[in-house]
Parts: C-alpha cells; sequence; structure tokens
C-alpha cells in the first residue's frame, strides 16, 4: 500500500527527491542539443506512475477485503508485496542501469509495470494478486534509477540539469496528494480494479515519449553482481515482515513464524558477510557506515516511513470501516497530511541550503510525532475527533514535507562523490524497509485490539513514539553540514 519516497502505501522513495541531486557527478558525457520537454515529461511520468502505485492502494484496501473475502493479514501482504520488492532490488537495479544502459533498462522497466498493472486489474485470488504486486515492486525499482541516469545524461547544463532533477522530483508530492484521492474517487466509481488500470495509460504515454526522445546511455563496466548480497537482503525483508504479519493469525509460537525470524536473523547476517567480503562489487559498502552522518540518515529515513506508511495503512481501514467513510471520502480525508508535501519541499530546500539538514530533519520528526499523537485520544465520531483528525494529518504532512528532502541533503553531505549514487539509493532502500515494517508492526498492533478504535489508537501512539526515536537520532547524530561547507555540492544544487 502505499505513501519516496511511497503506505500499504508506502510512502514513496516519494516524497523522496533529492537522491538525484547527489547521483550527477558519473554521468557520462551527455549531447550536445538541448533535449526536448517532452523527454522530461515522459521520464517523470513512469516515477510518477511508481510513486503513484505506493499510495493509490491504501484507500482500496477495505474493497479488496469485502472482493475477495480476505483479513487483515491479507491486506497487509497486498500493500507490502509491492514494497517489499520495491525496497530489496533498488540497490541492484541501478546496477543493471549502469550495467546495460539506462534508456534499455527504463524502457524494459515501463513494458512490465503496465503489463503487470493490467493483469492485475483482473486478479482472481489473494496469491495472484499478491505474487503481481512483488512483481510491480520488481519493475518499479527498475524505472526508479534509470530515469535519473536518463536526465542526467541528457542535460548538459549542471544549472539546466538542476532543474530537470528539480521537475522530476516535485512529483513526489504530487504522486503521494493523488494516490488517495485518485484511489478513491476509482474505487468508488468503478471499482479496486481500476486502480491497477490507471496505470497502463500512463506506462504507455511514458513509453512512447521516452522511447522517441531518451538518448542511448553509456554502459559503464562495473564490479559484478553481488548476488549473494542480494539474496540475503531479500531473504531477510520477506522473512521478518511474513513473521510479522503471520504471527497473529497463526501464532507467536507456531513452526513457520519462528522458521522465519530464524531466517531473518540467519539472511541478515549472511548479508553482512556477503558485503564485507564483496569489495567494488558489494551492493552496500560496509565502509560507507563509517560516516556516523550516513547511518543517522538511513535509521531516520527508516522510521520516517515506518510512520508514514503505518499511519496511512491504519487510518485508510478506521476512517472506512469505524467512521463509516466511503473510499472517495476517506481519500478526501487524507489531503491535509497529502497537501503539505506537494508545496512545502520547495521552503525546506531553502531551508537546508541556509543552516544544513539536521534541524529541519529534526523538526519534521517533532510534527510527524505530534501528528500521530494528537489523533490518537479521538477515534470517535464527534466534531472534536473530527477536528483532531484533520489537524493531526496538516501536522504530520508539514512535518513529512521538513524531514524527507532534509534527509537526502544529509546523505549528500555524508558520503564521498564516487558513492553518491549509492546513498542514495540506500537511503531510498531503507525508506521502503520502514514501510514494510511499519504495515507490518502496526498491523500487528490493530489485530492484537479488541475494537477497530482501540487498535487505532494504540497504532497512532507506537507510532508517535517511533517517530520521537527519529527526532532523536537527527538531532544527535544526522551532519548539519550547509552548502557553503560542501562548495562542490552546492554548485551542484544550484
Amino acid at each position: 500500500m502505499t505513501p519516496v519516497e511511497p503506505s500499504p502505501v508506502v510512502a514513496p522513495p516519494t516524497v523522496v527527491a533529492p537522491p538525484t541531486v547527489v547521483a550527477l557527478p558519473s554521468a557520462p558525457a551527455p549531447p550536445t542539443s538541448r533535449p526536448p520537454r517532452a523527454l522530461l515529461v515522459g521520464l517523470s511520468l513512469g516515477y510518477f506512475m511508481v510513486l503513484l502505485d505506493l499510495t493509490i492502494v491504501s484507500v482500496a484496501l477495505p474493497a479488496i477485503s469485502r472482493s475477495m473475502q480476505v483479513g487483515l493479514s491479507g491486506l497487509q501482504w497486498v500493500s507490502n508485496g509491492y514494497t517489499v520488492t520495491f525496497a530489496a532490488v533498488l540497490l541492484t537495479a541501478g546496477w543493471l542501469s549502469d550495467r546495460f544502459g539506462a534508456r534499455r533498462v527504463f524502457l524494459c522497466g515501463l513494458i512490465a509495470f503496465g503489463v503487470l498493472s493490467g493483469v492485475s486489474a483482473a486478479a482472481t485470488s489473494l496469491p495472484m494478486l499478491v505474487a503481481l504486486r512483488l512483481a510491480l515492486g520488481v519493475a518499479g525499482a527498475l524505472l526508479l534509477p534509470a530515469s535519473l541516469a536518463v536526465i542526467a545524461h541528457a542535460y548538459a547544463e549542471p544549472a539546466e540539469r538542476a532543474r530537470a532533477i528539480g521537475t522530476w522530483a516535485a512529483i513526489t508530492g504530487a504522486a503521494l496528494a493523488a494516490g488517495p484521492v485518485v484511489g478513491g474517487i476509482l474505487t468508488e466509481t468503478v471499482g479496486w480494479r481500476a486502480i491497477f488500470l490507471v496505470n497502463v495509460p500512463l506506462a504507455l504515454t511514458s513509453l512512447v515519449l521516452s522511447a522517441r526522445y531518451a538518448p542511448e546511455t553509456a554502459r559503464r563496466q562495473r564490479g559484478g553482481l553481488d548476488l549473494p548480497g542480494q539474496i540475503s537482503g531479500v531473504l531477510a525483508l520477506a522473512a521478518v515482515v511474513y513473521a510479522l504479519v503471520e504471527g497473529p493469525v497463526r501464532g507467536w509460537a507456531a513452526a513457520e513464524v519462528l522458521g522465519a525470524f530464524a531466517v531473518t536473523v540467519a539472511s541478515a547476517a549472511a548479508f553482512v558477510g556477503a558485503e564485507t567480503r564483496a569489495g567494488d562489487a558489494a551492493l552496500l559498502p560496509p565502509r560507507m557506515f563509517r560516516s556516523r552522518g550516513f547511518s543517522a540518515a538511513l535509521v531516520a529515513g527508516l522510521l520516517a516511513n515506518f510512520g508514514l506508511s503505518g499511519l496511512l495503512f491504519v487510518l485508510s481501514l478506521f476512517l472506512q470501516e469505524a467512521r463509516g467513510y466511503s473510499a472517495f471520502g476517506a481519500g478526501l480525508a487524507f489531503l491535509p497530511l497529502t497537501v503539505p508535501t506537494a508545496v512545502n519541499p520547495i521552503l525546506t530546500g531553502r531551508l537546508v541550503g541556509r543552516i544544513g539538514p539536521r534541524r529541519p530533519a529534526t523538526l519534521g520528526f517533532v510534527l510527524m510525532s505530534a501528528g500521530a499523537l494528537i489523533q490518537a485520544p479521538f477515534t470517535g465520531n464527534s466534531g472534536v475527533a473530527l477536528a483532531a483528525t484533520v489537524v493531526g494529518l496538516l501536522v504530520f504532512g508539514f512535518g513529512i514535507s521538513f524531514a524527507l528532502p532534509a534527509l537526502v541533503a544529509g546523505v549528500a553531505g555524508s558520503v564521498p562523490v564516487e558513492f553518491a549514487g549509492i546513498g542514495a539509493g540506500a537511503l531510498n532502500c531503507a525508506r521502503q524497509v520502514g514501510a514494510a515494517l511499519g504495515v507490518a508492526v502496526l498491523g500487528v498492533v490493530l489485530g492484537l485490539a479488541s475494537s477497530s478504535a482501540a487498535g487505532t489508537r494504540y497504532a497512532l501512539v507506537v507510532g508517535g513514539v517511533v517517530l520521537s526515536a527519529g527526532a532523536i537520532v537527527t538531532a544527535t547524530s544526522l551532519r548539519g553540514l550547509t552548502p557553503d561547507e560542501n562548495p562542490g555540492r552546492a554548485a551542484a544544487r544550484r
């Protein structure tokens, strides 16, 4: 599901702007002619579609539940299927883009995403739908780094390139804002299957424009694919999500649940070992973690999307099941959260440029935590409760718009230039891992409660506490460098 970051919805790599800017130094020599505006439209449409799919599913979950007769754990898999594979394949997608050419990888990702979306609309069972969501996550992961690489190659002037990337990244907020509303309208008027069909014309339009205008990119020889790291990373993430989703259903002492936790621990240890031995081919070189600021940014990114995606998942169910909203009404109810993410990142970018990322990121986490906790005591239908929901979502939305752009700047200021692309991919990956865990953990909280209102209340408290921990991490460990202290990156931003 999904809100860059994106909830089941998961929040988007969504709201994830700047991973991009930091990847520019490694771009191959760009073409001499100015690319047509249609190229940027085509590339941005692909990114928009990926992020839209993170959030559009959220308000359709109750309709999917009724249609397929599935419970809470089934809905968690519909949401997390996309997020788990999207997070797990992001770093490998960057390797594929370098190895086989960004244009080719982007076009293949578009075709796969459009076809899989169309087939998803025809899914007749929960296992089929979850399998398709898993495959969609892989296709989405191919599109993100490849589209950025094509932009970096196509735009020659640094200032022009920065503007193009700013436009590409700005649609994060638009996708986050559009997801719940579009999902609600389509679910209410056509049915939940339409939330997948909407991707087909988007993918087709992006494919036509990109195939015509996207330039070929150089294929760079890199170290071999870190297959042990990729496999162990996917296993660790999938196993922990499985254990958290199925634990309340099967019992925490069930053999398969305990086995999943064991696989998580073993796979995580294998991943660390694989990265240590892989050298230049490592998906995530261990030496990057010598930077305290880099580690803090990854932890904070995970916690931010834990809160964002978990809150969207919980409130999407609560608004429709406890308060009786229609799917369209639930989508509109999220506007106080999503609108700030579409307009405020411009202010955040200027603020980070003046004072560095630490204070804006900390402010963002404080606001997100407050936004969740404001709503927790008010899970009824009174006027005060409805007002608390609006105010809480608005505060939460402003928190997102401060925290996420600042975290990207924190990564940019914490890693060497040669690791800029890997750092950006790692932040996106950490955010999507957090999104999957947020849906899984807060789904457990919902399942243990005696009622929807009580479960929502407890889940909001848990989310608020987790986001408070994010404020502590950013305040104490995130690097606070400004562009003046990073002249090379400041020039790239300009």
